[in-house]
């Protein structure tokens, strides 16, 4: 039996490209899958809440890949020292793009989150019904990269939309963005809530009135 990603994690992989190109600009096809948005490119306002939707969606995509490298090793989910090494990463990004770091590990943060919600979703899904379990493992460490470059893009627009970010109507206009995109991609109930909680730091006025 071949492994079959999830409908939703097609179409979030293929529309990939679209997203990086808009923040690569005209020149990326020539990259071979970038996800930085280019230095000094703006993207505040809406713009900013809509691409960090796409890319934490994205990011979320990549949770089938990773539950399926670890499915039948014995190993847990969680991994402390990775996590670290990448909010480590974040936050030295963050200071050198004029970001705060401790909102930029808080968000990024909430990505790891959501993303091992997924995976320990699929992991018991797979221990219900064997027949629904993958049988090729994926390459852990090129899953990886993937998800490094999407955090570098995730760092550089959470730079970019602090204004919108700190703003009082964050909150409606991201959930507009939010349901844009998963209506757009089509997620499910477990990818959708996933991206509630993986979005719920964006927002400077959303995330003090639930501390």
């Amino acid at each position: 039996m071949h492994m079959q990603p999830t409908a939703h994690a097609l179409s979030l992989l293929t529309s990939g490209a679209v997203v990086a190109a808009f923040l690569m600009g005209p020149d990326a096809a020539a990259a071979p899958s970038p996800a930085v948005p280019v230095a000094g490119a703006h993207h505040g306002g809406y713009e900013g809440l809509r691409l960090l939707a796409e890319l934490s969606a994205r990011r979320l995509a990549t949770a089938h890949q990773v539950a399926a490298a670890k499915w039948g090793t014995g190993g847990p989910i969680d991994d402390p020292v990775r996590e670290q090494q990448v909010l480590d990463t974040a936050a030295r990004q963050a200071r050198r793009a004029g970001a705060d770091p401790a909102v930029t590990t808080r968000i990024l943060r909430d990505q790891i989150e959501a993303n091992k919600r997924v995976q320990r979703a699929l992991h018991r899904r797979w221990d219900a019904n064997s027949s629904e379990a993958p049988v090729l493992r994926p390459d852990l460490a090129e899953v990886r990269e993937e998800i490094t470059r999407l955090n570098a893009g995730l760092v550089r627009v959470i730079a970019d939309s602090a204004t919108v970010r700190t703003d009082p109507s964050c909150g409606g206009a991201l959930t507009v963005a939010e349901t844009r995109v998963r209506h757009h991609e089509q997620l499910d109930h477990l990818h959708a809530t996933a991206l509630t909680h993986a979005l719920r730091s964006v927002c400077a006025y959303s995330f003090t009135a639930s501390s």
